[in-house]
């Protein structure tokens, strides 16, 4: 009998609580010795990973294609599934820099280009079937005419991040019936044409969430909107969270909106609801500016009444010796709100778990980092008893990897300062400077063609003008183009 299928049949009766993990109700049970992950595996180039629906495999955004990861040994992870170069036989193919996949059921969407390309190149989605997670097969790929950093899907519709063109905007595309149709579309410009004068790059919807039929958009710098999209092809606004205000962001000069939408406030990252839709966590992705500003935090938001939300708490950023964005990364990432737990990323400030069954105090369970080496994008919940979270690697290694971690309360060994000389940060190839997450927001700020999965020194595309190419996402390319 192979080693794997002789594992998977132990744990099918020894559960990991029995030596010392965690209960299957994720409660805190017996664990021997320090904290610390309980596996990995390399996937190069590791942007976001989502678990699927039963938490016994993962799909891993890897840049220049995705991987399916087997992890139900959560000790011992397996890549089961890896395809690059997706579409490759299209005339402006493949289907380059995917940071971004989700699932529902038996469907999986993967995304991109993230941020926009030189060139006649391809964009859009493709739809897999997963019911057999090891060999995905493709059912059908929608082209759009805007690159996607980030999508959702919910009841056989995708929702997709579409910027550009001063008309940032939700995109509704429905493949219920595995033949894609865009079917509604929301977007502040649509509200008040006077958006239209903000440099895009400050009101980028940057990720979409849904739930219950709202949408949870994070909009940068113009905060994060509340949506009822119960009909796609009529969304209504809800309420909006946070954000600056369109007087203030209009007044904004093309030459300060680079500083601008790095730094707080603003930076309107990610948001997810609770379980029952009352609480909303709403991250900021944020580095000093200009001598200004701080590491971006995750904050708890009481939306109980969606149309009055009120702010619990705020989860602080770990300490940066450098929060400058060719420092050390320690701003808010990623995360993932499960059964009164928050799962978070911070970049080379590790992942952390806090309960936050009271949200108005959210207590730290667990923190692991090892900033050398990693460079965490997102952790979500699998299984009650761990999560899974992905690096998208450091100088150090450059080839990214997904980790399994438990889901128990504890302490790292000597775990490394994060208060000591600055590092830098890794590209997607692995070398220090900037990442595809950064805003390109000074001069020419598309990226080239390739998104070359092989080092390259710096930031695939950019040269010295445009080092902030991605912070925003898709649709930033415009903000000094007005």
């Amino acid at each position: 009998m192979h080693r794997r299928e002789f594992l998977r049949g132990v744990t099918g009766s020894v559960t990991l609580s029995s030596v010392g993990v965690v209960s299957s109700t994720g409660t805190a049970a017996a664990h021997p010795g320090p904290y610390r992950p309980l596996g990995n595996v390399s996937v190069t180039n590791a942007k976001e990973t989502v678990p699927d629906p039963s938490g016994k495999f993962a799909y891993v955004a890897a840049t220049g294609g995705f991987a399916t990861v087997d992890v139900q040994i959560p000790s011992d992870p397996q890549v089961v599934f890896e395809e690059r170069d997706l579409l490759a036989d299209r005339e402006t193919g493949p289907l380059r820099l995917i940071q971004d996949v989700k699932v529902e059921g038996d469907r999986l969407v993967v995304a991109g280009p993230a941020n926009p390309l030189r060139g006649d190149v391809l964009q859009g989605f493709l739809l897999y079937d997963v019911s057999n997670p090891a060999n995905p097969q493709q059912v059908a790929f929608y082209e759009t005419e805007f690159p996607i950093h980030n999508c959702f899907i919910r009841d056989g519709i995708v929702y997709l991040t579409a910027n550009g063109s001063q008309t940032n905007s939700l995109v509704m595309v429905d493949v219920s019936d595995g033949d894609p149709e865009e079917v509604g579309r929301w977007s502040l410009a649509d509200r008040n044409e006077a958006w239209s004068e903000v440099a895009s790059g400050l009101w980028t919807v940057h990720d979409v969430w849904v739930q219950d039929g709202r949408a949870y958009l994070a909009y940068w710098d113009a905060g994060t909107y509340i949506v009822d999209v119960s009909d796609p092809s009529d969304p209504s606004l809800v309420s909006r969270i946070g954000g600056q205000s369109l007087e203030t962001l209009r007044s904004v000069q093309d030459e300060q909106a680079r500083t601008e939408s790095i730094r707080l406030p603003g930076n309107a990252h990610y948001a997810m609801a609770n379980d029952d839709g009352t609480l909303l966590g709403v991250n900021q992705e944020a580095w000093e500016a200009s001598g200004q500003g701080s590491p971006g935090a995750v904050e708890l938001w009481d939306i109980s009444n969606a149309e009055n939300p009120t702010r619990l708490s705020t989860v602080e950023a770990p300490p940066s010796p450098d929060p400058t964005i060719g420092g050390t990364w320690t701003t808010s990432h990623n995360f993932d709100i499960v059964d009164g737990r928050l799962y978070s990323s911070w970049y080379q400030g590790g992942v952390k778990i806090h309960d936050i069954s009271d949200p108005a105090n959210p207590r730290e369970l667990a923190w692991w980092r090892n900033p050398d080496e990693t460079s965490f994008w997102t952790a979500k919940r699998a299984q009650g008893d761990f999560f899974v979270a992905s690096s998208m690697g450091r100088q150090s290694n450059g080839m990214g990897a997904l980790y399994t971690f438990p889901n128990h309360e504890g302490q790292q060994k000597d775990p490394p300062s994060l208060t000591a000389e600055a590092t830098g940060n890794a590209t997607e190839g692995g070398q220090t400077g900037t990442t595809s997450e950064q805003a390109a927001l000074a001069g020419e700020t598309t990226t080239s063609e390739s998104d070359s999965d092989a080092a390259t020194g710096s930031t695939p595309g950019f040269g010295a003008p445009a080092a902030f190419a991605a912070l925003l996402g898709a649709g930033a390319w415009r903000t000094l183009r007005k």
